[in-house]
């Protein structure tokens, strides 16, 4: 089995070893992991594999869709006698409910959800399936997971109807990957509108016309002559929005980030979720121990540099203008007031939305983007990039 487990990371276009390879038998045969007494869970071995297999971290994305698509459905690799995880069963729970049933359901405004939620807090005292008042799951009540309500406040379980305005869950997002294969050339031919060439920097690149004319007024001896590489000077900083809704995007903003990278030599790039508050981060994996402020973005950069963000800008309204709104903590400052001192601070910005066009007259979030952006929202296809290139090179 683990021979073909190598054959699929090597095909994934991972750098692993038959030595590396090797070591991992011997860790296993050792039972580093699993000893006698108990069963080798899956994330045991994963964790196992990863640390002997992989000694890159910019690695790690590519394992990880590697080892998902080989043990898809695995739980265990040794041990069938465990009990089904709650999570599975939670997943039947939920509900099918006409469009009737659940334009019956009310909403409660911010005040009202956040004072309730306190109630239900110290009321309940035990775990709840269904219904429409209590913390649980698979009913119509605005505190839980796995059911419906039109406005309410996940906690824990997977989202499914992109309605909740806060979300109780520790969540963890990867990074986009920026060495992303395009499969076509269209993403960057639409970046390259955007374009200021200027030759900077030390002179290691031959002048053939400079050096000719120099040749010929030196009487035939030969003069090189040396100049800078010509460089794409436009300088940009690219702000992304990363989990929850934009899962569903990961691989054409993937491509995005792929041009982006190989056309701008100025290319500064960070992270945020939903909308952007008093930081952002460079690394999902350890976004929460290295923050950024913003207030140390908009001071540190210019604003000769354009500023674009990329986003689904698909969630709650409160989101956006309540402070306290975000699903993750409690901001003190709304989303609308960074987004404001951000597009103030580059007069040169745009908003690139990878949702199709056709659906952002159904979002409210989306009109209150377009509102903030000065309506500089553009899709993310081919015509929508070539405007916005246009639009930021004025």
């Amino acid at each position: 089995m683990l021979i073909d487990f190598f054959y699929t990371l090597r095909a994934a276009k991972l750098p692993v070893s038959v030595k590396e390879y090797l070591t991992l038998l011997e860790a296993l045969d050792a039972r580093v992991v699993g000893p006698e007494s108990d069963a080798c869970s899956m994330d045991d071995f994963y964790y196992l594999s990863r640390i002997t297999l992989v000694k890159d971290e910019k690695h790690y994305d590519k394992f990880d869709r590697a080892f998902a698509a080989y043990f898809k459905g695995v739980g265990t690799l040794t041990s069938f006698g465990k009990e089904i995880p709650l999570e599975w069963l939670e997943q039947v729970l939920k509900r099918e409910l006409s469009d009737a049933e659940k334009a019956a359901i009310e909403k409660m405004g911010w005040d009202e959800l956040m004072e309730t939620l306190k109630k239900r807090l110290e009321e309940q005292e035990g775990r709840h399936e269904g219904g429409s008042k209590w913390i649980g799951t698979g009913g119509t009540s605005p505190f839980g997971n796995g059911g419906y309500n039109p406005q309410g406040i996940r906690i824990g379980g997977k989202g499914g109807n992109k309605s909740a305005v806060k979300v109780w869950d520790q969540r963890a997002y990867r990074d986009y990957d920026d060495t992303q294969e395009l499969g076509t050339r269209n993403i960057k031919v639409a970046l390259r509108r955007l374009r200021r060439f200027a030759r900077e920097g030390s002179p290691d690149e031959l002048d053939l016309e400079g050096t000719i004319r120099k040749t010929a007024a030196n009487a035939g001896y030969l003069d090189i002559l040396m100049r800078p590489e010509r460089h794409n000077n436009v300088k940009v900083l690219l702000l992304m929005d990363v989990g929850g809704t934009m899962d569903e995007h990961i691989a054409r903003v993937e491509e995005m980030f792929s041009a982006a990278k190989a056309e701008f030599k100025h290319l500064e790039f960070y992270y945020f979720h939903n909308c952007v508050y008093d930081f952002m981060w460079k690394n999902n994996r350890r976004r929460f121990a290295e923050k950024t402020p913003t207030w140390d973005i908009i001071r540190k950069y210019n604003k000769d540099y354009k500023l674009i963000f990329i986003g689904d800008a698909t969630m709650s309204p409160y989101e956006i203008l309540q402070p306290g709104g975000s699903v993750e903590y409690n901001n003190e400052e709304a989303g609308a007031e960074w987004l404001q001192r951000l597009t103030h601070a580059f007069p040169k910005f745009a908003w690139i939305n990878p949702e199709p066009q056709g659906v952002w007259q159904y979002r409210q979030s989306i009109a209150v983007i377009q509102q903030l952006m000065s309506q500089r929202m553009f899709p993310l296809t081919l015509k929508g990039l070539e405007e916005a290139m246009r639009m930021l090179s004025k």
